[in-house]
């Protein structure tokens, strides 16, 4: 079993244009386990996806307080590709279109980076498992030679992000808006890629605003993000309750100061 744990974590990031920082994370605290799936929800503008970006070493983001250990170990100075190395993996709402280099190159060239320099994945043993998780997801033969994400759909490249997921095998996913843009024959799709990687050694944090995605990928816990922190954490019908009362009715019942960018859209619609 590993453990990811987030202590006190305080994040800003610096305006593009003006070049001042604003503090978006304001100490969040969250502990999870391989073997687990979290989910955190959330209104517009609260800091999920600055969590995300933060977790896997986004330079980006500055971390003023706290840490972000796994297995006791902090990950802060540690760059994205070491922090890769050690088992987090990112799924992207937004995924990099780069041409020149194959899906097929890039997934061995990740898998490759995970194994001493001496022992490469057999050239058949990837290709088999390669083709084993192109057929879970109902994605084409060809997806593999084409180019990373170049012309693809949205659907295709929230796809191909599982499809790297499944060949990679992390600890540890961050699936950031994972659903978004997906219709429900993709979401499905998507779903039965992540569940079948369900396993003592894999665990699952998902950023979410719908509440249906939690309906196909079942969550242990449920975090619900307001002014850059942690407010609330239950089972899975905490997203049901959301879904009903919306976050403006949340943060009423837990007398909180938060101004929120959607003020009382419910959880299924509305925010980031």
């Amino acid at each position: 079993m590993a453990t990811l744990q987030i202590k006190d974590l305080h994040v800003s990031v610096a305006d593009e244009e003006t070049k001042k920082t604003k503090e978006i994370l304001k100490g969040v605290n969250l502990t999870m386990n391989t073997g687990e799936t979290h989910a955190i929800m959330g209104p517009n503008g609260t800091g999920k996806s600055t969590l995300s970006e933060t977790i896997m070493g986004n330079p980006k983001y500055l971390v003023t307080q706290g840490d972000i250990m796994l297995d006791g170990t902090s990950l802060l100075g540690k760059p994205v590709d070491e922090r890769a190395r050690a088992g987090l993996f990112l799924a992207m709402q937004y995924p990099a279109e780069i041409k020149g280099i194959t899906n097929l190159e890039f997934m061995r060239a990740a898998v490759n980076a995970t194994r001493p320099d001496n022992d490469p994945i057999p050239i058949r043993t990837f290709l088999k498992e390669l083709d084993k998780n192109l057929e879970i997801l109902n994605m084409s033969d060809d997806m593999a030679e084409r180019y990373l994400n170049e012309g693809f759909s949205g659907g295709e490249k929230k796809r191909n992000e599982i499809l790297q997921l499944m060949t990679i095998k992390p600890n540890f996913a961050i699936l950031d808006e994972i659903d978004s843009g997906l219709d429900i024959d993709a979401l499905q799709v998507v779903a039965k890629g992540v569940n079948q990687m369900a396993s003592p050694n894999f665990g699952v944090l998902m950023i979410t605003h719908y509440q249906r995605l939690l309906n196909y990928i079942h969550p242990d816990q449920v975090h619900v993000m307001m002014g850059g922190k942690i407010v609330k954490t239950g089972n899975a019908s905490l997203a049901t309750e959301l879904e009903a009362t919306g976050y403006a009715g949340l943060r009423d019942e837990l007398g909180l100061d938060v101004d929120l960018v959607d003020e009382d859209v419910p959880a299924g619609n509305g925010g980031r």
